[in-house]
């Protein structure tokens, strides 16, 4: 009778990333600069490389302009993916973030929602840790709200312009 020795448990390689979806950073759309897709398969390639310089050049943008890029207004969705990318988990007090990395009781302008609506989420896909693409998916919930906000101000200029007649 043969005797095996007992078998041991299979060491698990670590998972990917979970890269939330994020929203672009609002800019000047640039043919040679960061477009929304840009950001998006930035984010990608620093996943799977771990490394800033490196994802830059593979996206054809410099390190330090990816920096200014992450520093600008309304990067915040976009530097929530960078952390998840890098394995960087989010600071104390950023439980309650939403699916998309930010923060839901954010006051946004009109142009910003304009903005989400024509550029989209976008969601990273990774393969067995490794990068597998972007897509594009469109922002329904930014979308409905600025028509609530557009429907309420044409509410509010109706009753004005009646109030403005009947005096």
């Amino acid at each position: 009778m043969k005797h095996y020795p007992p078998l041991l448990p299979r060491e698990r390689k670590p998972s990917p990333p979970r890269i939330p979806l994020f929203y672009a950073v609002p800019g000047r759309t640039r043919a040679d600069g960061w477009t929304p897709r840009r950001q998006a398969l930035f984010i990608g390639h620093l996943a799977e490389t771990r490394s800033v310089t490196e994802a830059a050049r593979r996206v054809s943008m410099a390190r330090e302009t990816v920096y200014r890029l992450r520093g600008r207004a309304g990067a915040e969705s976009f530097n929530a993916a960078w952390d998840a990318a890098l394995g960087i988990a989010p600071a104390q007090g950023d439980g309650e973030r939403s699916q998309v990395g930010v923060t839901p009781s954010r006051k946004v302008t009109n142009s910003e929602l304009m903005w989400r609506v024509e550029t989209g989420l976008w969601q990273v896909r990774m393969h067995r840790g490794r990068f597998a693409g972007v897509w594009r998916r469109a922002d329904n919930a930014s979308l409905f709200q600025l028509l609530a906000r557009l429907d309420r101000a044409r509410l509010t200029g109706e009753r004005t312009r009646r109030e403005r007649e009947a005096a």
